[in-house]
């Protein structure tokens, strides 16, 4: 059969590439571009940073290979991991809804809003089914018989499904899923087409190289067009894309698609669409137009795969199983993107969109992962892990949440075999844990299991760790990298209303476990507890959980913005501590200067401690504690009393007493000289600027881009489609509190928008003397 010729022909082994230092921690992010090792060759030789003072160079370690056998190659092949992204609204859980019934998982539909009480299945949570909004990421699991394009023949897949939420609020949800999946669905509305948050998927997709297929939904709405989301997806997202489908009938008259790979017509007939019916008769209607857009997609796919390139080159027509197995290997090379039409809503064309995720999506061992070997220096090279069952055991904690029955783990296994009742070691602690139960979800209803194997994700209780832990069978000191966890861009002071209670601090010990988005402190001087997160929403349905689940019912304070402060001119300084109290004392001298200083795109980091000390001034046992001090520093500036960034301390020199210096002297030397230092390196305060997308009729585009302008916003782009534009503008944070009320009123409840993170950038000089005058004034009653 072919399918099965196409993964053998994958499988064959190659060597393992020689990895740079830089490249290892690029690779660790997650999988590479598209290669398979049937087993692991052994690890390069590759000598790694040699001991110190050694002449002869530490030789890589040598790795036991492991063969897939002939029942891991036969079961991965038929295994995919799939994740269901989009901007929000695109219909998302409504899609995920259709594929749970159409593969037998669930028996009826019912739609997102919960109109007839008892709301999408993937939407469990009481919250999800009042707003009509996905606020957690589900998984679930289904099997599906596909019906392959290059042979026509049913081959039977197991797919895990992950929902995600859409709001930008919500986008650690997002980022763990992506970071465990070997594919994902890109959904689009056909009418907005690619929006704001479709970018951010987009560069979520690209963080940990996830090959997607493309689905435009909502083919049923007035003004859907197909084509011109096509373009954007091409010209915005930049990725080759063409249609591997065209619409029989548009808008209301939709009744199912013509398929370009297998020259068919495809109709949805019977009770909810359940009934695929086949015809090699394509419609007049469709016919010319399914005959360009063949062409465009052969046209599309030469310019990313080299033998439909050479067969075109020749004028030769591709075949069948020739196209199919092309569309397969620029996808899993993330080149290129099929799309696929369809609506959810009204049934059409989801099954031939799982055919599609089964023929072109990756195996869990078509995805290149790699570990760290936790015995070696941070430089050496990665490991790459091979998904047999007989390997060590390596499995990935990608979320937390709290069940009915303590902490629920959700689990992805990469190599090895994971057993109820076997002992299992967590990598960062090394504490031996026992399995006690393990699960596989279907949203917030679990069964019971009793092995998984490599390519699977599922849940286990009663293990306590945090998101991004790795667990092993302690054979191995394997460790996986954990997900990029975004800044928290808004806080507020959250109060409990009445006696606090142990709930109160249950509960947010509990949120911050589950969302690494989601940060809780004490503020020093107000003694308040404050809460920050990544927008309105994020905190707004915390605080309504706490009340709901924890019986806590909270008031918020007005909300605050993360302003930063930072430096911009280098300074120098020569601070001397120095207290004498009766008996030994304290005395500690630094030198040295503080300078500006940009983000390091390898660490993420834009502050630094560099020790230039020579001849030992100040002795090597004191400098962690300058360090200490520097950092302690940056916690809270003098101008607004936020944190500062984009600093470098550079220490030069310095002086140590025999007797009266300590590691205590130094921290608040280095404290001291920062905050003397400070004012002569012209702080300013930095804003964090949003960039929003407003989408609102086109008869009030003036009201909306004045309302923007108001805002101080800058307006970078717009489009105007038959009756509805949309704005992309950037605006301060700060501005743009209350702006949900003001676009309803002034485009009559009918303007929708969305806000994400973009940069931090200076204040308005007024802005920076209110803030300055009103922190001069927090402290000045502190003291009182």
């Amino acid at each position: 059969m072919l399918g099965s010729s196409i993964f053998q022909a994958c499988v064959r082994t190659r060597p393992h590439p020689r990895l740079s230092a830089a490249s290892a921690s690029s690779l660790s992010s997650r999988l590479g571009l598209w290669s398979l090792s049937a087993r692991r060759n052994a690890a390069t030789a590759a000598a790694v940073k040699p001991a110190e003072g050694s002449e002869e160079p530490v030789q890589a370690k040598e790795y036991p290979t492991y063969e897939l056998t002939d029942e891991d190659v036969k079961r991965l092949r038929f295994q995919r991991n799939i994740g269901v992204s989009a901007h929000i609204d695109s219909g998302k859980t409504t899609l995920t809804e259709r594929i749970l019934y159409y593969t037998g998982r669930i028996s009826a539909i019912h739609e997102v809003r919960g109109r007839d009480n008892v709301g999408a299945k993937m939407d469990s949570m009481e919250l999800e089914r009042e707003k009509g909004i996905t606020i957690q990421s589900a998984a679930t699991f289904c099997d599906w018989e596909a019906t392959m394009p290059a042979t026509g023949a049913k081959e039977k897949y197991a797919v895990n499904i992950i929902d995600t939420p859409g709001h930008v609020d919500f986008t650690i949800e997002v980022e763990r899923a992506l970071r465990v999946l070997d594919g994902a669905i890109l959904v689009l509305c056909a009418v907005a087409g690619v929006q704001s948050q479709t970018t951010t998927v987009d560069r979520q997709m690209r963080r940990y190289n996830v090959p997607r297929i493309s689905f435009i939904n909502k083919m049923d709405r007035p003004g859907a067009n197909p084509w011109r989301v096509i373009n954007q997806i091409r010209q915005k997202l930049k990725i080759a894309a063409a249609a591997v489908q065209v619409p029989i009938g548009v808008e209301d008259d939709l009744r199912g698609v013509v398929d370009l790979v297998r020259w068919k017509a495809i109709y949805n007939q019977g009770e909810k669409g359940n009934q695929v019916v086949e015809s090699d008769e394509i419609p007049a209607e469709a016919l010319e137009l399914a005959k360009e857009k063949r062409r465009e997609l052969i046209e599309q796919l030469a310019e990313v795969d080299d033998e439909i390139g050479e067969l075109l080159i020749m004028d030769e027509d591709p075949t069948t199983p020739q196209l199919a197995e092309a569309i397969r290997r620029a996808t899993i090379s993330l080149k290129f993107s099929p799309v696929f039409l369809g609506s959810a809503i009204k049934n059409t064309a989801v099954q031939p969109l799982l055919d599609g995720v089964c023929a072109y999506l990756p195996t869990p061992a078509e995805s290149k992962v790699t570990a760290h070997d936790t015995s070696l220096p941070v430089s050496s090279p990665p490991v790459e892990l091979t998904p047999a069952s007989a390997a060590p055991l390596v499995a990935l904690a990608f979320k937390l949440e709290e069940g009915r029955f303590g902490q629920l783990t959700y689990m992805r296994v990469y190599q090895g075999t994971m057993r109820k009742g076997q002992f299992i070691y967590h990598a960062r602690t090394g504490k031996k844990v026992k399995v006690p139960r393990l699960v596989r979800m279907h949203s917030n209803e679990m069964e019971d299991i009793q092995e998984i194997g490599p390519g699977e994700i599922c849940a286990i209780f009663g293990i306590d760790c945090a998101s991004g832990d790795t667990f092993t069978d302690g054979s191995s000191t394997f460790s996986m990298t954990s997900m990029f966890v975004p800044e928290p861009v808004i806080s507020l002071a959250l109060k409990p209303v009445g006696q606090e209670t142990p709930n109160f601090s249950r509960a947010l010990n509990r949120f911050q476990k589950e969302d690494p988005t989601f940060r809780v402190h004490i503020d020093k001087e107000s003694k308040e507890t404050i809460i920050s997160g990544m927008g309105e929403l994020h905190l707004e349905i915390y605080v309504e959980r706490m009340k709901r689940e924890y019986n806590v019912e909270c008031t918020t304070g007005k909300p605050r913005v993360a302003f930063r402060e930072t430096i911009t001119q280098r300074a120098d300084f020569f601070y001397t501590h120095k207290k004498q109290s009766g008996g030994a004392g304290q005395y500690a001298r630094v030198i040295g200067f503080v300078e500006p200083m940009e983000m390091n795109e390898e660490t993420g980091k834009d502050t630094e401690f560099v020790n230039q000390v020579m001849g030992g001034n100040i002795p090597s046992n004191y400098i962690p504690a300058c360090e200490k001090g520097f950092y302690e520093a940056l916690e809270k500036g003098s101008l607004s009393g936020n944190p500062v960034s984009g600093v470098r301390l550079v220490l030069n020199d310095g002086l140590a007493h025999s007797v009266d210096s300590s590691e205590l002297a130094f921290r608040l030397a280095t404290i001291g000289a920062f905050r003397e230092v400070y004012s002569a390196s012209k702080p300013i305060i930095l804003e964090p600027i949003m960039t929003v997308e407003v989408v609102a009729p086109s008869e009030f585009q003036s009201a909306v881009i004045g309302g923007l302008n108001q805002r101080r916003g800058t307006i970078v782009d717009s489009e105007v489609r038959e009756d509805e534009f949309t704005a992309i503008a950037e605006v301060a944070l700060n501005d743009m509190f209350g702006y949900s009320s003001h676009l309803r009123g002034i485009t009559q409840g009918k303007g929708e928008f969305s806000m994400e993170y973009k940069t931090h950038q200076p204040v308005l000089p007024q802005v920076q003397a209110e803030l300055e005058a009103a922190y001069k004034k927090t402290l000045g009653q502190t003291k009182k």
